[in-house]
């Protein structure tokens, strides 16, 4: 992304707001908390469980001292405050040249936030890189919506220039991958690797650190919304649990299709994004594909399981959908799942 193409803040929410935010006004009549909004914030009564309640809703000890389930019930406020918890490390640089995961977080955060101060409630932001990158206090209002956008923008445009600027210095070193993967950083399916800092030397990406620093910044119950591609070292279940168990927590994992499906595109070298390890693959090779995409789906089963019990709804947000078509289709699936 050079300086001629780069996307700021006010203009990316321009477009989002004629292509996005105007479309999902038609669609759901301005009742955006519908989007992501599963329970109430304030306990109000209690009453015996029927089949299909939350079952993080049940009320233990009035169950043990009645011998028969009960749960708690709620009434929604007006106004809430959200978080968004967004992860923009080094993984989520893969993508097509004009649409990389980074971008589809950005438009996420934007738009979810747009559409929530709409409804006056407060969002904030938590941004992790290697580690938590910037916390944005909850605030209402256009100007807090484009501090997010802003900040999510300038950290995408840096690593873009680094990426120019580490090409720059390697100059025929060797090929890469990155006519249809975008960056020079094209990523490797179904591990967590390092992330290379100036020095050269790797930090593990690890998204329990996000979600442990979340649980300590939001203090009062809350609307939690984790954007992440969720490559990460193990042990961010836990903290996600913990989190879920305050919070209404909503995950909304970024994915790319060729992470999982490579096209026939002969040989090619690749980088991983996380490690900076580069490999040569033929993706005409068709036993090599199908292996790629069976590892994709294990991890995929495995990231389900771990947030199933962790308490946490996982809906995946693809690069190559039409971002209100993903909207629409989580809040139709969350809107089932409170039936």
């Amino acid at each position: 992304m050079g300086a001629t193409d780069t996307l700021s803040a006010e203009r990316l929410l321009r477009r989002l707001e004629w292509r996005v935010v105007k479309r999902l006004d038609g669609r759901l009549q301005g009742d955006y908390r519908s989007l992501f909004r599963g329970s109430g914030i304030d306990f109000t009564d209690l009453r015996e469980y029927e089949p299909g309640d939350d079952l993080r809703h049940i009320e233990w000890n009035v169950t043990a001292r009645l011998d028969e389930p009960y749960v708690r019930e709620y009434v929604e406020e007006r106004e809430l405050t959200a978080w968004l918890l967004l992860d923009h490390s080094a993984s989520m640089g893969f993508g097509p040249v004009d649409r990389q995961k980074d971008l589809v977080l950005a438009e996420v955060a934007t738009t979810l936030a747009h559409v929530l101060t709409r409804s006056g409630s407060r969002v904030g932001a938590i941004v992790m890189d290697t580690g938590v990158d910037a916390v944005i206090p909850p605030a209402t209002g256009r100007t807090q919506v484009l501090r997010i956008a802003k900040t999510l923008l300038d950290r995408r445009e840096a690593r873009a220039a680094a990426d120019e600027a580490a090409a720059g210095a390697v100059g025929a070193a060797g090929p890469s991958g990155r006519g249809w993967f975008g960056r020079r950083r094209a990523g490797t399916v179904g591990r967590a690797g390092t992330e290379r800092t100036a020095s050269g030397h790797g930090v593990v990406t690890d998204l329990s650190v996000l979600l442990t620093a979340a649980a300590g910044i939001a203090r009062r119950r809350s609307l939690v919304i984790v954007v992440s591609d969720f490559i990460s070292a193990d042990g961010w279940d836990a903290p996600l649990g913990r989190l879920a168990r305050r919070h209404e927590v909503v995950a909304l994992q970024v994915v790319d299709p060729r992470e999982s499906e490579l096209p026939d595109a002969g040989g090619v070298y690749v980088e991983d994004a996380e490690t900076g390890e580069q490999i040569f693959v033929d993706t005409s090779d068709v036993e090599f594909r199908a292996r790629l995409a069976a590892a994709a789906a294990a991890r995929q089963a495995d990231l389900l399981e771990r947030a199933r019990k962790a308490g946490v709804d996982l809906y995946p947000v693809r690069t190559d959908d039409d971002l209100v078509r993903s909207l629409l289709r989580i809040s139709e699936l969350r809107r089932r799942r409170r039936r």
